[in-house]
């Protein structure tokens, strides 16, 4: 597959700590094609910039057209940018790509980079034809000329920015709440904020944080991941290079780049907020130990578990999705529970948390659309298993803080048994998963077929669930037997 290209439009920094050195590593790193438009020649050092000069708009533009004509972009991310001539000429070249706009505004050791003028044109030109903005708090107070001193503050602010037409807004927290032992990174929408928080770094260096989040940012989002992935990746990204920061001068030292993926313990934590739930379990669910996962049969009805108990199924999920009288769905799911206690068999309530507390299921599967609504406290207590669904980065830092029985990964393969908002996430970014979760027990799930399970097992996960593989066979018997060989 070809990789997508990512313009930077930024300064070249000449100790190689920010600017496009630190955007290209960035780039690389994360898989993409990294191209430069270099704005600015910056003379500078681990201690200080002495000088900066800006391009000419005759070359500014020379750069633009010649990766136009042969390499366009699927994002572009600006960095510094020297002039408001620059970024009404960079408007020219925007169309219908991504674009990531990093208001670089002041260096690391004080130099302003962006007089008025230039974060004016950014504000009035760039923000309204921008997906993101990705501000520090000082650049956020320069850019909406408010006050920022706590995080109330700043989503005020970020809001504000919002009605110029950009998309969304990443605060950077580094700089909020320094007295505090945790960074809380923001991400403001029209509908909603999300936070994302990492322990406070101690490390002095660091250089070059802003520029590298913000590559990472429009990388992934070149790569297809969806935006709350996008910024999950980007900040564990740079926690990783921050934990292996140190100097090559005198100064200052740059963030350190890493091959992604990075390590678990560099991901964010998401603290669920009163917002979302009025109370969470304050001890973990129940085990489902990891070897236990195996095959996992996804059926829709209590004569499907039967028949696949007696062939030796031990793990199963009733999922109803066809419109069933309240009776009738009572009457399955006491059917179902009944049957796993007779088999002794490990059999999940897909959605109706209500009923499998009345009938003591052995475990309740929660979409993350569910988790809401649902009494996780009362699940926890009546010492059922938990079983979420995610698809992607962000949705599973969600589920790791419900300290969940098991996490399902999906969808692996394109899928026919459920409209899915998400993309198919492929075996390579499964791998990613599975690494990221070695503690807790995985299921993958989404198109798998008998083919496919031993490719899907090599990623890590500790168990494959299968729907149409099993319901749509022409014998169910010889099905079930394949499935299970595969893990032999």
């Amino acid at each position: 597959m070809t990789r997508p290209i990512v313009w930077t439009v930024a300064g070249s920094d000449s100790g190689g700590g920010a600017g496009i050195q630190a955007d290209l590593h960035a780039m690389h790193n994360l898989g993409v094609h990294g191209c430069s438009v270099v704005s600015a020649l910056t003379a500078q050092n681990s201690v200080a910039v002495t000088a900066a000069e800006a391009t000419s708009a005759a070359m500014f533009e020379a750069q633009l057209q010649a990766l136009a004509a042969d390499m366009p972009a699927r994002v572009i991310k600006t960095g510094m940018l020297a002039s408001e001539e620059q970024i009404k000429i960079l408007l020219n070249y925007i169309n219908d790509v991504w674009l990531v706009v990093d208001p670089v505004a002041v260096s690391t050791s004080g130099y302003r980079l962006a007089d008025n003028a230039v974060l004016q044109a950014i504000h009035k030109h760039l923000l309204p034809r921008a997906q993101l903005v990705t501000p520090n708090i000082n650049e956020l107070q320069l850019l909406t000329g408010v006050s920022v001193d706590n995080e109330e503050q700043a989503i005020t602010a970020a809001r504000q920015l919002l009605q110029t037409g950009v998309q969304a807004v990443v605060v950077k927290g580094g700089h909020l709440n320094t007295d505090l032992p945790q960074v809380t990174d923001l991400l403001v929408s029209a509908d909603r904020v999300v936070r994302f928080q990492q322990p406070r770094i101690a490390n002095a260096h660091g250089h070059g944080t802003g520029c590298t989040l913000a590559s990472v940012l429009a990388s992934a989002l070149a790569l297809n991941y969806p935006l709350e992935d996008a910024l999950v990746m980007a900040n564990a990204y740079v926690a990783a290079g921050l934990h292996d920061a140190e100097a090559v001068g005198q100064g200052t030292g740059p963030v350190r780049h890493h091959l992604w993926p990075v390590a678990a313990p560099h991901f964010a934590a998401y603290p669920w907020s009163l917002n979302e739930k009025s109370s969470l379990p304050d001890q973990p669910f129940a085990l489902m130990p990891p070897e236990q996962m195996g095959l996992y049969a996804v059926v829709d009805s209590v004569d499907w578990i039967q028949q696949l108990l007696e062939q030796g199924v031990r793990t199963l999920q009733l999922r109803i999705k066809t419109p069933l009288s309240a009776q009738k769905l009572e009457q399955q799911i006491a059917q179902t529970v009944a049957l796993g206690r007779q088999y002794q068999a490990r059999i999940f309530i897909n959605d109706y948390w209500q009923l499998a507390l009345k009938y003591q299921a052995y475990g309740v599967h929660l979409g993350q659309e569910d988790l809401a609504d649902a009494d996780l406290p009362a699940i926890q207590q009546a010492g059922l298993r938990l079983g979420i669904s995610t698809h992607g980065y962000f949705e599973i830092l969600r589920a790791k803080a419900l300290r969940p029985s098991y996490i399902a990964l999906g969808h692996v393969f394109p899928t026919t048994t459920k409209q899915m908002p998400s993309q198919p996430q492929g075996l390579g970014r499964l791998a990613d998963y599975a690494a990221l979760l070695g503690d807790y027990t995985t299921v993958a799930i989404g198109g798998i077929d008998l083919l496919r399970v031993k490719p899907v097992l090599a990623t890590g996960v500790d168990g494959v669930a299968v729907v149409r593989a099993i319901t749509e066979a022409a014998d169910i018997t010889q099905a079930v037997e394949e499935l299970t060989d595969a893990f032999g």
